[in-house]
């Protein structure tokens, strides 16, 4: 009872405190807008900054997404922003001993060699330890932070708070699905045991793949948490962009991450939902290390066929094929005009798949031009009534444009719809669905949750 009732007063002071923080920010939003009152955007950028950072947790995780969007936020508030990729606060040596012990036990320091109390990260959900086992084997120590499952319902409180708000505001997309989705994805991260086999699941899945490197889950040094693995050496990736390097070192880097993650969607159907700067490092060879596997969905064989059929109708212009690509996904509620809407996205998402020659993810040179897509889009479903999208779509639409913003910062220049093709080229629902049963029991991943 006494843990409940703590849980409960952690959920009340942390929606008390988004729901202040946030509700400031909106209204200077609002002021500015609709009165033209101008705002110090450096200081509101920097206090947001603050106000995520160390509340930690889901918010923050949205803050990063938005991040890995070009020009999605001015640039005062993307330059705070992207600091919280890997500058969080971290917690200290206080709370590192009582977690360790915890989920260890009192003697949880005789299990390692070495351990730094000091975090070598810290992000979202957790802070990162470097420690050496026995044996030499030099692993990373992912500390779950106090109070994070109080912290996680009270953000969804708030979220649906806003997003109800929001719907009687602006009814272009019905947030009922996406919210049920966020919820679920979000306590799932809670579980580092479930993270585990999911970090097992992606070793299986991209065990022929060179470029991309997964750490390894250490048996008996990890709980619900706390996650123990393998320690990857590599550079941030945009640390690695700021020495400007050469385009076959770019290109290398963004096949990797192509592969890494359309391999694991297009032939076992799961694909890696959260795609920001963070995740993913350069080593000196140019092939990439991938992290953090909480946010991991498993579609429906039948959705993938749907994202395979949607491109051959885009590519073809063949509408009757889009209408029924939309239906698979299961939007509902779909007529001729809102399709004609979800085909301008279509276009804009598929458009490097489609021309069959080397170019960059976006030819246009307008940082704009992707806003202005989405802002005719936005525009044309409040027109027609909005849209409901499917619970499915959202982690896959997240990672289409997050993924495609870090090649649009790569600069690549490649074949996408080589790459594409010679993923796609022998799709079968069936063999699918089965290779998906196979590497989720494999891996251990729970299933039917």
């Amino acid at each position: 009872m006494a843990d409940d009732k703590a849980s409960l007063f952690g959920e009340v002071r942390r929606f008390a405190r988004t729901s202040g923080a946030m509700g400031g920010i909106a209204a200077r939003m609002v002021g500015a807008r609709a009165f033209g009152i101008k705002t110090d955007k450096a200081a509101h950028a920097e206090d947001l900054r603050t106000i995520l950072g160390g509340l930690k947790g889901p918010l923050m995780k949205v803050a990063q997404f938005l991040t890995t969007i070009p020009d999605a936020l001015p640039p005062e508030y993307a330059e705070e922003l992207s600091q919280l990729q890997a500058n969080a606060p971290a917690m200290g040596p206080g709370f590192v001993r009582r977690r360790m012990q915890s989920e260890l036990g009192p003697d949880w320091r005789r299990k390692f060699a070495t351990f730094d109390e000091t975090a070598a990260a810290a992000a979202s959900l957790g802070q990162v330890h470097k420690a050496t086992l026995p044996d030499g084997t030099l692993v990373a120590c992912k500390l779950q932070y106090p109070d994070m499952p109080s912290t996680v319902e009270a953000d969804l409180k708030q979220l649906k708070l806003a997003m109800a708000l929001y719907r009687r505001m602006d009814n272009a997309i019905h947030h009922e699905d996406i919210y049920v989705e966020l919820a679920e994805r979000l306590r799932e991260e809670l579980d580092y045991t479930r993270e585990a086999a999911q970090m097992r699941l992606y070793a299986f899945m991209l065990r022929d793949e060179p470029d991309v490197h997964i750490p390894v889950p250490i048996e008996g040094y990890c709980t619900r948490r706390l996650l123990t693995m393998t320690w990857l050496e590599g550079r941030p990736l945009m640390a690695r962009l700021a020495e400007k390097p050469p385009l076959e070192e770019r290109n290398r880097i963004a096949t990797a991450l192509f592969r890494g993650w359309y391999v694991p969607l297009y032939r076992y159907g799961v694909i890696h939902g959260d795609p920001h700067l963070g995740n993913y490092q350069v080593r000196p060879d140019g092939s990439v290390n991938l992290f953090d596997f909480g946010a991991i969905r498993a579609f429906p064989a039948k959705f993938v066929r749907g994202v395979i059929d949607l491109y051959e109708a885009v590519r073809d212009g063949d509408d009757a094929k889009a209408y029924e690509a939309y239906r698979a996904w299961g939007f509902g509620d779909m007529n001729r005009e809102k399709m004609d809407v979800l085909n301008e996205w279509a276009r804009f998402i598929y458009e490097p798949l489609i021309q069959d020659r080397v170019r960059r993810i976006q030819d246009d040179d307008d940082p704009q031009f992707g806003r202005a897509v989405v802002e005719r889009v936005h525009a044309g479903l409040k027109r027609t009534g909005g849209v409901r999208p499917p619970r499915e779509f959202v982690l896959m639409d997240r990672s289409a444009i997050g993924l495609g913003s870090v090649f649009l910062r790569l600069g690549a220049e490649l074949n996408w719809s080589r790459l594409f093709r010679g993923l796609v080229a022998d799709f079968d629902t069936e063999a699918l669905a089965a290779r998906q049963a196979a590497a989720l029991a494999e891996a251990g991943v729970p299933t039917g949750g």
